[in-house]
């Protein structure tokens, strides 16, 4: 168990980039290194866990507002999950808007892309449908 270790090291053992690291120092979501007399950051084994943590949350397209909120309801064990479940239920239905919105898309560039059977850009009713509000 390693329990100094320098920035490059936190971020070979964690998967995020040393830049992206200070910056979630800068912002509050992983404390402050400890800094050496050399002035070179020195992590614990806990920072390599928080930003696992902080990176499945990216992974998951949870906001950086709301990891801190996660992190910050860590500190007391006891209290309820319900602020938790409220956050992953309002991110569930962010992907599931998001999902429906891909699904529009979708559907509409296929209709785009099935309507043209001319061979000429001046035929073309790809190029004529996307002049009008909606596709045929």
């Amino acid at each position: 168990m390693k329990v100094n270790m320098k920035i490059s090291q936190l971020a070979k053992e964690s998967g995020i980039a040393s830049k992206t690291i200070r910056y979630y120092e800068d912002i509050g979501l992983l404390p402050t290194a400890h800094r050496k007399d050399n002035g070179y950051r020195e992590y614990r084994t806990s920072d390599i866990e928080r930003l696992v943590f902080i990176r499945r949350c990216r992974e998951l397209k949870i906001p950086l507002d709301q990891i801190k909120t996660l992190i910050a309801v860590q500190v007391d064990q006891k209290s309820s999950c319900q602020e938790v479940d409220a956050l992953i239920e309002q991110q569930l239905d962010k992907v599931r808007k998001t999902i429906a919105e891909l699904t529009l898309l979708e559907q509409t560039l296929h209709a785009l892309a099935t309507s043209c059977p001319n061979d000429k850009v001046g035929d073309c009713q790809i190029l004529k449908n996307l002049q009008q509000e909606q596709v045929n």
